[in-house]
């Protein structure tokens, strides 16, 4: 893959590129969330602190990381929601300069670390991430309450 020259772009709801740009890359990361769901996720989230970062060469978006910073218990913490990158521009660097970017915001903002979680099945993730010199850290539970199934 040729170089790309990446400008990391804060978007936020209500911008254009937020449905054009931002959607369709989170997307290939959440498939079950169709236009509707991710304007509303967008909304809801940004409203709750989440940023929305995106890797742009010239006009084109090549990836995308959602993030925000948590007072934690474990100390001030920089997690990442979502990290994606456009699949035709994967292993060109753009998800390595994506994290850069987040590590430096991290250690702007005063925190100790940069967490996210990844699901059990995406080795190939997993794989970037140990590339990072991420560690597994933690096991992240989920319990449904939703209709039936609530405790």
């Amino acid at each position: 893959m040729r170089h790309v020259s990446l400008a990391m772009t804060d978007v936020a709801p209500g911008d254009p590129r937020m449905a054009a740009d931002i959607g369709p890359l989170i997307r290939v990361l959440r498939p079950a969330l169709d236009e509707a769901s991710f304007e509303r996720f967008a909304r809801e989230s940004h409203a709750q602190g989440l940023v929305f970062t995106v890797a742009y060469d010239g006009a084109r978006p090549l990836g995308v990381a959602t993030h925000r910073v948590l007072a934690t218990s474990r100390g001030r913490v920089f997690f990442v929601d979502d990290l994606v990158t456009d699949p035709a521009h994967r292993g060109g660097g753009v998800g390595a300069r994506l994290v850069d970017h987040l590590g430096a915001r991290a250690h702007a903002a005063g925190c100790e670390r940069i967490e996210l979680d990844s699901g059990v099945t995406n080795h190939g993730a997993h794989r970037f991430y140990h590339a990072r010199r991420m560690n597994v850290a933690a096991l992240h539970f989920t319990l449904d309450v939703a209709g039936d199934r609530a405790p």
